[in-house]
């Protein structure tokens, strides 16, 4: 009997685990698979076989530009969030001498991150209007004559909004990989007479791929399915997918919505794995 349980002890510790993942995961997943192929007849849901969803997705040009759409704002808040990321996280990594003071910089890069992301996107309106801070900076200095209108509710203030509301989770993984990087490996560069440029091309820059992997995989994450950001930024001006499903849903149009909505699903978990397939991120995690 003893030797009975110590064989399905692992099982049984990890039943509930396994139970929780599939009813509130799985399961979800695959109802919202079988309703993107019911119809939609203008008013409710026929339970019926249908592609007709997955035929409209791809033959509606004012779709597939709002794919592209939404590419288009991930590649550039990926871009910004590396470019500004990876600086903030070796400055912290290499430049601050104290753990004390790297955990209080790295704590005060988050204090942003402590509210609503819907009361710091609104913080940016008073910023960017027609009558905002930026404007009026600018046409008091002189280096404007009119106020500049793509500040606001554009394409260029929904990549703004997101790189302020996701750069933490590119800043976090990577200052954790420079933090792993053992400093003797630097050291025995240096003494070879690597310049500091080689020593980060080929010792800083490759260990801290992986950090660089894994904020690569939260941004791809939280961008595809980003619908707020573009709503308050975009002023109705934008596009993404995650927005178009929101309209969809609104609309009642389940099946059509469920439709993308898993789309969307395979798009970036495509994406997400070809991130790991480059990458080997298991010594991160």
């Amino acid at each position: 009997m003893t030797q009975t349980w110590k064989t399905f002890k692992p099982y049984a510790l990890i039943t509930p685990q396994i139970l929780v993942f599939l009813m509130f995961l799985v399961f979800p997943i695959l109802m919202i698979g079988v309703v993107s192929f019911w119809q939609f007849n203008g008013y409710s849901m026929v339970p019926a076989f249908t592609l007709d969803n997955y035929i409209g997705i791809f033959t509606s040009d004012v779709t597939l530009k709002t794919y592209l759409n939404t590419f288009k704002f991930l590649g550039l808040t990926w871009l910004f969030t590396l470019l500004i990321g990876y600086p903030v996280a070796y400055f912290l990594a290499f430049h601050v001498p104290k753990l004390q003071w790297q955990i209080l910089l790295f704590l005060l890069c988050t204090i942003p991150f402590w509210t609503s992301n819907i009361i710091r996107m609104i913080s940016w309106l008073p910023l960017l209007g027609r009558e905002g801070l930026v404007n009026q900076v600018f046409l008091a200095t002189g280096l404007i004559q009119q106020p500049l209108e793509f500040l606001l509710y554009s394409d260029f203030a929904v990549v703004l909004g997101m790189v302020h509301l996701y750069i933490i989770f590119m800043i976090a993984p990577i200052f954790n990989s420079l933090m792993r990087i053992d400093r003797t490996l630097i050291t025995a560069a240096e003494d070879l007479g690597a310049s500091g440029l080689e020593v980060f091309k080929e010792v800083i820059l490759p260990l801290s791929a992986p950090g660089i992997a894994i904020g690569s995989i939260f941004i791809v994450t939280l961008i595809m399915g980003e619908f707020v950001t573009v709503r308050l930024m975009g002023g109705g001006q934008s596009a993404s997918v995650g927005k178009l499903i929101q309209t969809q849903i609104g609309s009642l149009q389940y099946p059509l919505a469920a439709a993308n909505a898993m789309l969307l699903l395979i798009v970036t978990l495509l994406i997400v794995v070809s991130i790991l397939r480059v990458l080997d991120i298991r010594k991160e995690l």
